[in-house]
This record gives C-alpha cells, structure tokens and sequence, in this order.
C-alpha cells in the first residue's frame, strides 16, 4: 500500500517514563509517548491518536495524568508552551497542567443551568476574545455542528448526541489545540457514531495542531480513524508472569505504515487488527 506523503515538525506531546501510584499500587508504569505535528501537502489536519487496552490497564488513569488532573508519581507529560516565544525555531515545553487539554469523559457532564450557548459562552471566558469576536466564533462552531436550532435548550432536553457535541465543543473552546475523550464511541447507534467521526474531522481540519487522542474497544474503528496507535497493557516479565501494571506494550504509526488517511479498509488494515488483539489478548 503506498504511504501517502506527509512530513513531521515539531514534537506536540512528550510522554517520558510516566508512572501512577496509589499507595504501593503501582497502576502505571513508565509509560513512554512522543507525537509530532504532521504535515500534509495543500491539506489542514491535526493529529488522532488512539489508545486501546483491555478494561482495568490504566486507560482513564492515563488520560487524567495527560490532562493535568492525576499528578504523576514520576515523569512527566510535556506539550509546548505557546506563550513563550519560541527559540531557534522551536517553541519551549512546559509541563501539562490542569485546563491545557480538553477532557471529555462518558458522562457528558453538562452544566444543568446552561444553555447550550451559555456554556459555550462561558467556555471562552479567558479566551481574550471581544464579545464580538465570540459571537462569532460560538455561532460558526453551532452551525457547523449542527447546534445551532438547539442553542437555548438546556441539557435535560438534548438527546445523547447533542450532549456530547456539546462537551466536546465546551473544552474545544476551553483547552486550545488538546483533546482528549474516554470511550467516545461507547453505546452509541450507528447515527451518533457517524456524528462523532464527522466531530473528529471538524476537530482535525481545523487546524494543524489540533490533537485528539482517544480511547475506544473497538479496534477496527481505531484502525480506520488514527493515525498512531498505542497498546496499554500488562507487560509479563523474565520469568512470562504478566505484571499487574499498565505500560506501552507497542505503538503502531499508521502513517508510517501507509494505512492512515486511506479510503476504505484494505486487507491490511485487517491484518493490523488482528495484530492488536493478539497483543491486547496476551496482555
């Protein structure tokens, strides 16, 4: 399969030896991720990444250590730090804080005495931006979402969809270029799984740096939307006993391999597949 042409910049995420423990539970340990800004050719598009892993490995204790919510007990998350001036080319790092990237978990969780426009109102508090200029921006993100007929009902009156439309666009609007969502795909029909792709397009395209990263247990869903793929899981050690703390057992750069961006599923495709659960299912 040809690879289709891309080029990669500056890294955007640093993930470097990353440990969680809660007492004597070790629930991470050193978790490893580096992921650069790709470029393709007369094309605007950020980067998605999927982490998959059997339940119970570290999955959601992971995504809270990327957003700045869970303190590691070692090592670090990195992303870059866009108010500083960048140095010979490249811009400083910083450790990731709570509020720099976007968390949107299973349960949508809205504020109840909002309207959809209200919260996105209030999404953009310290965005800088003039009234104006927010205006502007909420009402392009709701029609583009397809928001906008909905944007003075309260939470109790959205469907699922529109409640998760909604909390992805509340920290889209919040956090800058990062986002992450746990499970986004979990229990939704077939018309809200469209809606989510579809959410993920207009994330992407937005802006080259714009970064999802998201977890899923559907494989072949994974396969068909990343780019890079991580596997979490149960590493075994010299002696072949699995180990009950959750690391990078593989990473899988799509692009590299010629299977990202592809129209269709090709029998490779396939073949990746069966590759991530043989090693999800040893782990």
């Amino acid at each position: 399969m040809m690879v289709i042409p891309y080029e990669q910049k500056d890294t955007i995420l640093h993930v470097e030896n990353l440990c969680v423990s809660y007492g004597d539970r070790i629930i991470l340990q050193n978790v490893n991720m580096v992921e650069r800004d790709t470029i393709r050719e007369g094309k605007t598009q950020g980067q998605v990444i999927a982490v998959l892993g059997r339940s119970g490995r570290g999955k959601s204790t992971l995504f809270r250590a990327l957003t700045g919510l869970e303190k590691p007990s070692s090592g670090k998350v990195l992303i870059p730090d866009f108010n500083k001036v960048a140095a010979n080319g490249k811009q400083p790092a910083k450790l990731v804080q709570e509020g720099d990237v976007g968390f949107v978990n299973q349960k949508y969780t809205l504020f109840r005495h909002k309207t959809v426009y209200e919260a996105l109102w209030f999404a953009m508090r310290k965005s800088g931006f003039s009234k104006a200029e927010k205006e502007d921006e909420i009402m392009h993100y709701l029609k583009e979402w397809g928001l906008e007929k909905h944007k003075d009902q309260y939470p109790n009156f959205l469907s699922g969809g529109q409640r998760q439309r909604t909390a992805i666009l509340e920290q889209l609007l919040s956090s800058g270029y990062y986002m992450v969502l746990d499970e986004p795909f979990s229990g939704l029909d077939i018309g809200n799984i469209m809606s989510v792709k579809k959410s993920f397009d207009l994330i992407s395209q937005r802006h080259d740096l714009n970064t999802i990263i998201f977890s899923t247990h559907d494989i072949e869903l994974a396969v068909e939307l990343a780019d890079s793929i991580y596997i979490l899981g149960y590493p075994p050690d010299d002696k072949g006993q699995v180990l009950a703390s959750g690391t990078m057992l593989k990473h899988f750069d799509l692009k590299e391999l010629g299977l990202a961006w592809q129209d269709g599923f090709t029998e490779s495709h396939h073949d990746c597949v069966q590759e991530i659960k043989e090693i999800m299912l040893r782990a």
